[in-house]
């Protein structure tokens, strides 16, 4: 299992110190800038938990989780929470800052770029590709996240009954969210309490 790391808890953490902050900003800008059309959680699966093993992917999952219960960007919500677990407070503004600064000004650039080539059929098909991709990347994730999180009967019928609530009967994701969130935490309190000595 791969570990958390934690500020200073190391002598040998590639994230101590401030070289460690710009080696967290510099990772998210990589992931900002290169990351096309969604899918950015797959590649920071990808780059966190397999390529550096900055953080486990328990943690990873448990944070895009959070990231999409909470209201705001999944993927800002993502980078705060991995920035936290890494270096806390100045981990969260690293993460975030590389995160947006480098893929808003390369949207900007794309945008004018997009405006003198939108005419060619080539830059259709090259948009097509690269959503193709994301929304592979995107199906890995989901894949793997719904395979961590179901882990008894309660759990795998939860996952089943909001999608068919969210993409069968198309019930608005925040009604879903509102009542299945407290049932899953009620249920996991009793668990826990259950368990207890």
């Amino acid at each position: 299992m791969v570990e958390t790391r934690e500020s200073g808890s190391h002598p040998a953490d590639p994230l101590a110190g401030a070289s460690g902050l710009l080696r967290l900003f510099a990772a998210f800008a990589k992931i900002g800038s290169t990351s096309f059309g969604g899918g950015i959680a797959g590649w920071m699966m990808h780059d966190f938990v397999e390529k550096r093993r900055w953080i486990s992917e328990a943690d990873l999952l448990t944070g895009l989780a959070l990231a999409q219960a909470f209201p705001g960007m999944n993927v800002v919500n993502l980078s705060i929470w991995i920035g936290w677990r890494l270096r806390r407070g100045p981990g969260v503004i690293a993460a975030v800052a590389g995160l947006t600064a480098p893929s808003f000004l390369l949207v900007i650039a794309l945008y004018e770029l997009f405006q003198k080539t939108a005419g060619l059929p080539a830059a259709h098909l090259a948009i097509a590709g690269v959503g193709a991709a994301a929304i592979g990347l995107s199906l890995d994730m989901a894949i793997r996240a719904t395979r961590r999180a179901a882990t008894d009967l309660f759990s795998g019928g939860m996952i089943v009954a909001v999608f068919v609530a969210v993409f069968v009967f198309r019930l608005p994701v925040v009604t879903v969210v509102a009542v299945a969130a407290p049932i899953g935490v009620a249920v996991a309190y009793l668990r826990t309490e259950a368990d207890r000595p």
